[in-house]
């Protein structure tokens, strides 16, 4: 990896807290911890949402998540349309740019249908 195409990325984890509750959890990682940090983002068990951003505030990967099943897929489809406009997520992104952080969680609030618990037989 050359000098100039050393990874600089904003890793922001959307989790299943609740039915009503989601936390953003945001980290900014460098060189190999990226892809690390990315492959924890996509593994946990309750990330609805994963997303990658460089440091201009470039969307540059992301998807659902291992938790993704405990909301409806209506829910998802909707938090990877908005999750780039969330005004929780663009501070937090802020935050972790200009390196007043370098990790940072705060709660999103969140109107959703949890899938109901499937019921034993």
């Amino acid at each position: 990896m050359g000098l100039f195409n050393r990874k600089d990325w904003n890793i922001i984890a959307v989790i299943f807290e609740r039915a009503d509750m989601f936390q953003i959890n945001g980290q900014r990682v460098k060189g190999a911890a990226a892809d690390k940090a990315q492959e924890g983002a996509k593994g946990h068990p309750r990330t609805i949402l994963w997303a990658v951003f460089d440091q201009k505030g470039t969307y540059l990967s992301g998807g659902p998540g291992k938790g993704a099943s405990n909301v409806t897929v209506d829910t998802v489809r909707r938090l990877e349309r908005e999750l780039r406009y969330n005004r929780s997520v663009l501070d937090i992104l802020k935050a972790l740019e200009t390196g007043e952080t370098e990790k940072m969680a705060k709660p999103l609030p969140w109107m959703v249908r949890s899938k109901p618990p499937k019921e034993e037989s």
